[in-house]
């Protein structure tokens, strides 16, 4: 399977730094609050993060008590971050890719990944392996963008507008076609999978999850009153989907 590395491209990586340096990141803002809620208690907990990027969830967990945490994240780029900026005893990062979880020896008490299994070609193998390398009742909890974002394919504007250009709500198209979609994002050629809802909850029923718990992202109230122009018909779009399954 493609193994994609687009965050060790020197124009995305410093484009994407620069992201999430903004007050107003969606992964700050929007997505870890949502799975930090969805978290089982970490104390004592052997924690594998896939898709560990720059290490803030990372260290998050190693400061609410985790016994150990491995990050692992395919870009060189990304890891160097993290070792430099989020760093501690407890934490180990590793370079590999989401597609080589199999070569891991060790298991798990919780497993965890923010937004890194839209590069998932096989996203029903990968939860397997996932579910494979947890220990007896242990828990993974992952974000991804939602099906209803990762449907855009390009060929339309994402959203209708106003006259003014302001965003009154996203446009839905070829959602039902599922696979590879390459569009602009911070570079040309960006690429993600897309599958549909029910695709994402028979992929973890198959692979032999209890699903405990699915969240839709929604913007703060707070972030909507303090940034009214920043923000269109996209409060109406969930760009994220969270779950938290048990063994």
């Amino acid at each position: 399977m493609p193994k994609q590395n687009i965050y060790d491209n020197d124009a995305f990586y410093e484009n994407f730094k620069k992201i999430r340096e903004s007050e107003l990141n969606f992964n700050d803002v929007i997505e870890t609050p949502i799975i930090t809620k969805m978290l089982p208690d970490l104390k004592g907990k052997k924690i594998l993060d896939i898709g560990c990027g720059m290490g803030q969830h990372a260290m998050q967990y190693a400061k609410s008590g985790a016994l150990s945490v491995l990050g692992i994240d395919i870009s060189e780029k990304m890891l160097s971050y993290a070792k430099e900026n989020n760093s501690d005893e407890s934490i180990t990062y590793r370079k590999m890719a989401l597609e080589d979880l199999e070569q891991l020896n060790e298991t798990f008490d919780v497993i965890t990944s923010s937004l890194a299994f839209d590069y998932a070609e096989d996203f029903g193998s990968l939860m397997k392996t996932i579910h494979a390398k947890l220990n007896e009742n242990g828990v993974c909890v992952f974000s991804m963008s939602h099906p209803i974002s990762t449907a855009y394919d390009g060929v339309y504007d994402r959203y209708t507008r106003t006259e003014q250009g302001e965003r009154l709500y996203a446009n839905l198209h070829n959602y039902g076609i599922e696979g590879l979609r390459q569009i602009h994002w911070v570079v040309d050629g960006y690429e993600v999978y897309h599958r549909t809802f029910s695709t994402l909850i028979n992929s973890l029923a198959s692979a032999g999850f209890i699903i405990e718990e699915c969240r839709e992202s929604k913007l703060p109230e707070e972030i909507l009153r303090k940034f009214p122009e920043q923000f269109g018909g996209i409060i109406h779009q969930p760009d994220f989907i969270f779950f938290r399954c048990r063994k």
